[in-house]
């Protein structure tokens, strides 16, 4: 009876979510499409144009704005880097930090939250101080989503504009997304999770209670809430605390559990409405939007389905996989969260991944090797899906013998090149890293299991930081220099390769005039095509990392 209850209250919790985010979509998405098509600049940006010596009215090319996102981000990483060397002498830092803040690490965690990954090597409330976590951790978890959502605006663009080079300006999409989109969402959601119970204080760790057994502990604190709600909102994913939204501080209820998956899937869900609103078709928004849902619904309901069903390893004496899971929560919304910070470049977690059994595990891993597109990260999402349509529409267009079009812009060589290009740079990472680090016998004493699970918490690393994920299988100490070093590259590469190639085709597109509808072109918003953009994508990723699944989680769960 117990069991039948679980479900049933798993089923309404997703059930739930489902509404919520559909009755976000088009408000959210239109506000969105006003924030990026908006002539006037409100006096808060205008002083921050000034300050930064951008002209907010000249556009820039394609190459001008992708040396603007470079530029911007290693001086992120440079900053951020040095600012976690020196914290030791600034105010608000712990006393006693419980891991040595090493180059190698300050390096690895300056990647990691300025390419929007937020992997974490550390203890967060034992290793950075509260000043590093608000003025140099959370401000990138602001930035670094808005360049995601600029990327993303720039490719709508040239999809919706003809025959020009320019495709706006970065420094006022960065500080629009900033401003206008990230901030008032995140202080709305900081004030939710604080009504239910999400701490949200200056202590520095100098609370201690006496426990039942008459020890004493210390109670950690911090300006908690306030970070978790753009650690969710721009799909960061990097926690305060070491257990991140398992932690009952980050998030205390169920309901607050709820309030999380929402946060974290809420804007990269409305962004098809806003790419629909800005190239003039609905329908195209819609079309986006429903590839999006197909894929999410499949794969929430194959992982809910393996761990509910207890298939695997993972022993459990009540016929639910609950080691790893909090009591509080559940299987199925630990599930359903694991299943979307996966989906989307979060990389949150309320639930302890590695406890998965192999085939729920493997779907976390699919989910990220997917792109993450489903509805994926903020900005990242969409441009991923945009260029996964790109694909499909050349796919078609051989299979009728004409040149393939997608919003009367044509697929030419050259644009098929990049978004090919662009598919394949980040498997390319992610089976290098985990090849190299396979051959390497000192890499693997960092294992701390063998066979195929060893293999699986190697690959998860390596696609979760390739991927811009952040999220672990953990039973792999990656704190060390090469670890630090290796996934640090993975991740600078993986965000910043394919932001230069969706650039350089957007600048492609944009050129373009529009080519007029014909008998043969292929309609694109259409049911037809949103199951052909679905098939393409689990196709491809389905060949392209087939091999690998099969000698780690496939391997371990027909053992």
């Amino acid at each position: 009876m117990s069991t039948l209850s679980s479900d049933t209250a798993g089923i309404l919790f997703l059930i739930s979510l489902i509404v919520g985010l559909a009755l976000v979509h088009v408000p959210l998405g239109d506000y969105m499409y006003r924030v990026y098509s908006s002539e006037r600049d409100l006096r808060g940006e205008r002083i921050l144009y000034r300050l930064i010596g951008a002209a907010p009215k000249a556009e820039q090319t394609w190459g001008a704005y992708a040396r603007s996102v470079l530029a911007f981000s290693a001086a992120s990483v440079l900053f951020l880097f040095i600012f976690q060397l020196v914290q030791g002498k600034l105010p608000l830092h712990l006393n006693n930090p419980g891991t040595a803040m090493t180059p190698a690490l300050a390096w690895n965690t300056a990647v990691s939250f300025v390419t929007n990954t937020n992997w974490q090597a550390y203890s967060g409330e034992s290793t950075q101080g509260h000043l590093v976590q608000m003025a140099g951790l959370a401000v990138q978890n602001f930035v670094s989503a808005a360049v995601g959502m600029a990327v993303a605006m720039v490719f709508v663009r040239a999809l919706a504009r003809r025959n020009t080079s320019e495709l706006g300006n970065f420094w006022v999409d960065l500080i629009r997304g900033s401003i206008r989109i990230l901030l008032p969402l995140s202080v709305i959601g900081a004030l939710i999770l604080v009504i239910g119970g999400t701490i949200q204080n200056w202590d520095l760790h100098t609370q201690v209670a006496t426990t039942l057994a008459g020890g004493q502990q210390t109670i950690p604190g911090g300006p908690v809430a306030s970070q978790e709600a753009i650690k969710l909102l721009g799909t960061n994913g990097g926690g305060f605390f070491n257990t991140n939204s398992a932690h009952p501080f980050e998030n205390p209820t169920a309901w607050t559990n709820w309030v999380e998956i929402f946060l974290l899937s809420c804007i990269a869900f409305s962004l098809p409405r806003t790419f629909g609103r800005m190239v003039d078709s609905r329908n195209q928004g819609l079309a986006i939007a429903a590839v999006m849902s197909v894929i999410a619904l499949i794969s929430m309901t194959l992982i809910v389905t393996f761990q509910v069903q207890a298939h695997g390893t993972v022993p459990t004496a009540v016929g639910s996989a609950m080691e790893g899971v909090e009591q509080r929560f559940g299987v199925p919304d630990s599930a359903v969260f694991a299943d979307l910070t996966t989906l989307t470049s979060t990389g949150a977690v309320d639930s302890f991944h590695d406890s998965y059994t192999s085939l729920g595990g493997m779907i976390t891993l699919f989910n990220m090797q997917l792109g993450e597109v489903a509805p994926g990260g903020v900005g990242s999402g969409l441009y991923g899906m945009l260029v996964l349509a790109i694909i499909t529409v050349f796919v078609a267009g051989l299979m009728v013998g004409r040149t393939p079009e997608y919003l009367g812009k044509k697929i030419t060589p050259r644009e098929i090149k990049l978004a090919a290009t662009y598919f394949l740079i980040t498997p390319l990472i992610v089976l290098t890293g985990t090849a190299v680090a396979m051959a390497m016998p000192g890499q693997r004493v960092s294992m701390l299991n063998g066979g195929p699970h060893g293999l699986s918490e190697v690959l998860y690393a390596f696609t979760s930081a390739a991927n811009n994920n952040g999220s672990a299988f953990a039973g792999i100490s990656v704190n060390t220099d090469w670890y630090n070093t290796a996934l640090g590259l993975a991740m600078l590469l993986g965000r910043f390769l394919p932001i230069i190639f969706v650039l350089a085709l957007a600048g492609a597109l944009a050129r373009q005039g529009k080519t007029p509808d014909s008998v043969g072109t292929l309609p694109t918003y259409r049911p037809q095509f949103v199951g052909m953009v679905s098939g393409v994508t689990l196709i491809l990723v389905a060949l392209t990392f087939l091999p690998m699944l099969a000698l780690g989680p496939l391997a371990e769960g027909i053992h």
